[in-house]
């Protein structure tokens, strides 16, 4: 309906704001200044300790600082009483006692049949609360007896009983004047095919009222009592009252009690909520058989900012889960999040609570799962990536899914979180060793005092490998475009400095969040995240600026070969850097420093192979690990491994130098004398 012209205006000044706030919240007398009409408390939109919200009085405004939300005292009934508009201007309207003008006579008239029908509900609730009471309701009071309901709490939840008759609440309700068109708006009968009497929608079945956020009752939910009845649980039809995917079971109570600093729970049946609430969880509702809607979802965070989903540990559980974040991604933004609960296998929240106690199920809830986790799991579970194709399945699934979060900064840290999960799969044996191994072993004995001196055990800075790594880095700033195709090599690329390793991630990072960025904008993004100090520090190096895809940003063919062969000649070194860590872990305490001095020449060869600017960058082949290896590093290595002699059941070197150990032993030969 429209409203004349100065009535929402003198309905703002006539109310106010103070007072209508008041009635919620709970003011910060050492913030607030009531004279001026300055006043501060804790939010009742989100959880918080600190008073961040600010009511200005007499401009007739509200401003959250944690969570930003900002209105008038229409939008703040509006807010915390889930009404639309007009319910919101007819409330302030009665304490302001303004009359409201007169409506359009279709929306008035369709205002009063759902006053009446919320009357027939009513009617209905009490008549199933006493016959619950009776003797054909004594199975079912066995039931919840069972469950653990006994009659206090049967009062509490206002639960009733439909008895196995047809016309049971029809002819109790016509009986009192009830109109038919009224029983059948409110979906409590169902007219007959055969043009006889309606008969009830309910019947032999343990009834739950539905209850909207103002507190009127709008439905019934049911749960047979005949195991073969062919559904266990019915809710009411849609009407002018109640539409199931609008509305969440426990709406009022939880927000209220969501309000007080409890947890908002999500379960998915009338049982769960009551049991949880039960518990002392009192911020518990449930979708009303279905799954979570968009509207639902949109109700649930306005009650919390973190609702926490706590569904049955079963295969349904577990893909309602995973479905419920293919609607919410689209809906995310920045305070507004999801965590999951997932219940034993075969248990629901109730089972929890019965066998484990309150106890049992909180720490279940504290121990709640972000919603990427589980995004994560859903693509992953399961799944082989062993060849190429199968990875970049992944990666075009994953970026799909990130692609319908809106908000640019929630997608990025999204990214980043998807990233570093997709590095662990890839890279299980990258990640730091415990202590007392060494890639998985136990880690080496520290080297003797006459090998500490040598090339391979000093392990002076590379600087050689720092420039190549960052020409990498520029060039892969300087063309975005070339982080798909250069994935895998960058997987496996171990900085060594940690300024480029934080680089590296963050550029990754931010290829997955946007794939299509131009290279400023990339830039940008990348300076965001690491500052701006990282970026001039590489791009002043002398080795960079000459570079060529550095001189030539606009040739991203020479670009692309540029990468390719520091790439290829940085994992040659490296590569030969491994096998010689893991030639001195297998030969640690057996041979002596004869062979650490050949060892040390192998280092040298590696070196003198990777100074050499002319070398064919395919000219490698695959050691042990996987690494590549230049083939004058192989041969190098393999003839310091020729030399070994395995004989006399002792690892010795034949014709090794003398000079590493004359100082030490005072004999001619390299080896001690029970190994000549």
């Amino acid at each position: 309906m429209s409203l004349p012209p100065g009535f929402l205006d003198e309905l703002r000044s006539r109310v106010s704001l103070a007072g209508v706030v008041g009635r919620k919240v709970m003011w910060d007398q050492r913030k607030s200044n009531q004279g001026k009409g300055d006043l501060w408390a804790p939010c009742p939109f989100h959880q918080e300790k600190t008073a961040s919200f600010h009511v200005d009085d007499r401009k007739g405004f509200y401003y959250c600082f944690g969570c930003h939300a900002k209105g008038d005292a229409l939008s703040f009934v509006q807010a915390t009483e889930n009404v639309g508009f007009m319910e919101a201007v007819e409330i302030l309207a009665r304490e302001a006692g303004m009359q409201m003008p007169a409506r359009d006579p279709q929306a008035q008239q369709k205002a009063d049949r759902r006053t009446q029908l919320a009357e027939v509900m009513e009617q209905a609730l009490r008549h199933y609360r006493m016959q619950l009471r009776s003797g054909a309701a004594a199975e079912a009071r066995a039931y919840l007896d069972r469950r653990g309901l006994g009659e206090a709490a049967c009062d509490r939840w206002e639960i009733g009983f439909a008895p196995p008759g047809w016309q049971g609440l029809w002819e109790h309700l016509r009986s009192r004047g009830v109109a038919e068109d009224l029983i059948l708006g409110a979906g409590l009968a169902r007219p007959s095919d055969r043009g006889g009497t309606p008969y009830d929608v309910f019947r032999n079945r343990i009834l739950f009222p539905i209850r909207d956020a103002r507190g009127r009752a709008i439905a019934f939910g049911g749960r047979a009592m005949d195991p073969a009845d062919s559904a266990k649980y019915l809710n009411s039809p849609q009407t002018d009252l109640f539409d199931k995917g609008l509305n969440l079971y426990n709406h009022g109570p939880a927000r209220e009690a969501a309000g007080k600093g409890q947890t908002l729970i999500v379960a998915e049946g009338y049982m769960d909520v009551i049991a949880l609430v039960e518990a002392g969880f009192g911020a518990a509702v449930a979708p009303l058989g279905t799954a979570i809607t968009e509207a639902q979802l949109r109700l649930l965070w306005r009650i919390h900012p973190e609702p926490v989903i706590a569904l049955d540990g079963d295969k349904a559980g577990i893909g309602a889960a995973r479905r419920l974040i293919d609607l919410a991604l689209p809906l995310l933004e920045a305070g507004h999040a999801l965590r999951f609960a997932l219940m034993p296998p075969g248990k629901d929240p109730d089972d929890v609570i019965r066998s484990g106690g309150a106890g049992a199920m909180g720490r279940l809830i504290e121990a709640a799962r972000p919603m990427v986790q589980l995004l994560w799991e859903r693509e992953t579970e399961g799944k082989s990536f062993d060849s190429p194709e199968r990875r970049a399945a992944l990666d075009r699934d994953l970026r799909q899914a990130l692609s319908r979060i809106k908000d640019p900064s929630l997608r990025r840290h999204y990214g980043e979180e998807i990233n570093r999960l997709r590095w662990e799969l890839f890279r299980p044996a990258r990640g730091p060793a415990r202590k007392g191994e060494w890639k998985g072993r136990p880690a080496p004995a520290a080297p003797r005092s006459s090998t500490r001196g040598s090339a391979l055990v000093a392990a002076p800075a590379r600087f050689e490998e720092d420039l190549r790594e960052a020409v990498i880095l520029a060039t892969l700033i300087a063309h975005p475009a070339l982080i798909p195709e250069f994935e895998s090599e960058l997987e496996r690329l171990e900085c060594g400095a940690a300024e480029h390793a934080g680089l590296l991630a963050a550029l990754v990072a931010e290829a997955h969040a946007a794939p299509r960025a131009a290279p400023a904008a990339f830039r940008a993004a990348i300076e965001a995240r690491v500052g701006r100090e990282p970026l001039e520090k590489l791009f002043a190096l002398g080795h960079v600026r000459i570079a060529p895809p550095i001189r030539d940003p606009g040739d991203a063919a020479k670009a692309a070969l540029c990468l390719a062969e520091e790439l290829a000649k940085l994992s040659a070194t490296r590569g030969a850097e491994r096998e010689i860590e893991e030639a001195m872990h297998d030969l640690q305490g057996l041979a002596d420093e004869g062979l650490t001095w050949r060892l040390g020449q192998a280092a040298e060869a590696r070196n003198r192979a990777g100074r050499r600017q002319s070398e064919d960058r395919t000219d490698y082949e695959i050691g042990p690990n996987g690494a590549r290896i230049s083939r004058d590093e192989k041969d190098a290595f393999a003839e310091l491994l020729d030399r070994i002699d395995y004989s006399r059941g002792k690892r010795r070197i034949r014709g090794a130098v003398d000079r590493e150990t004359s100082a030490t032993s005072g004999e001619s030969g390299g080896l001690p004398d029970d190994s000549r």
